[in-house]
């Protein structure tokens, strides 16, 4: 399969505001691909600004807070109803996620609500709010961002955080069989450590780079490279994967 990937598909993608965050990049190569790209976010001046990056009226802005599913139901509303986008949803990639390094004692009940209701909660309410018209279109591909943490703790954020990541591979198998006589994918990704702003927590690149220095490739990972896994969830290169974690974490975790 050569040349462009996402020809002529809408792409919505939650959580890709951030300007060094993985939605954006997932955003850029998905436009390369073809795709008219819907930006979902929390923060709508770093709404803006992603979405004026793209040229002409490929990509349309709209906030969302994950936390609300009446707010989900309402921008995915507007998403169909987006002249370019054809009434459709030919990928869903979600992004959207906080962390918190907390040691397990120190994680108080704020704490934990705040994560889950944005990490777990957030992609529940995603996911309920775009299922219906996928399954309306007998078609499409929806991927969740998990984590490493979810598959090994005590590497990012805190007990709370690798719970609600956790969750989300959990919740795609469920998913999965459900949608599967709908012709409905659902996967998602557990990124290693990458270099990104959600990432730095305080530390430098080149700290961030050191301490990926054990692992098999030696390197953290770069938001591209996330983005070419989406890519693959996202397109026909993938359409018999569903129910599947795509580890992409330069051999951190092998299993």
């Amino acid at each position: 399969m050569t040349g462009r990937l996402l020809e002529g598909r809408t792409v919505v993608l939650c959580g890709a505001a951030r300007a060094r965050g993985m939605g954006l990049a997932t955003a850029r190569l998905f436009h390369q691909h073809g795709a008219k790209l819907v930006l979902l976010d929390v923060d709508q001046a770093e709404l803006d600004a992603a979405t004026s990056t793209f040229p002409g009226r490929s990509a349309l802005g709209l906030r969302i807070d994950v936390t609300d599913i009446s707010s989900c139901q309402h921008a995915i509303a507007q998403a169909l109803d987006w002249d370019l986008g054809a009434g459709r949803m030919d990928a869903v990639i979600n992004f959207a996620g906080i962390t918190q390094k907390r040691s397990f004692m120190e994680i108080e009940q704020a704490d934990f609500d705040l994560v889950c209701s944005i990490n777990l909660k957030g992609a529940f309410n995603l996911s309920q709010a775009v299922i219906g018209p996928l399954r309306e279109q007998r078609s499409g591909s929806l991927v969740h961002i998990s984590s490493l943490g979810a598959q090994q703790g005590g590497l990012y954020g805190g007990a709370h955080y690798c719970a609600s990541k956790a969750g989300i591979l959990g919740m795609i198998r469920t998913l999965a069989v459900e949608l599967g006589k709908d012709n409905v994918r659902v996967n998602a990704i557990a990124p290693g450590l990458v270099i990104t702003d959600f990432s730095r927590s305080g530390r430098t690149d080149e700290e961030k780079q050191a301490s990926a220095a054990g692992w098999p490739l030696q390197r953290a990972g770069s938001v591209e490279e996330m983005a070419g896994a989406c890519l693959f969830l996202a397109s026909d290169l993938s359409t018999y994967v569903t129910g599947a974690t795509l580890d992409v974490n330069g051999g951190a975790y092998l299993r």
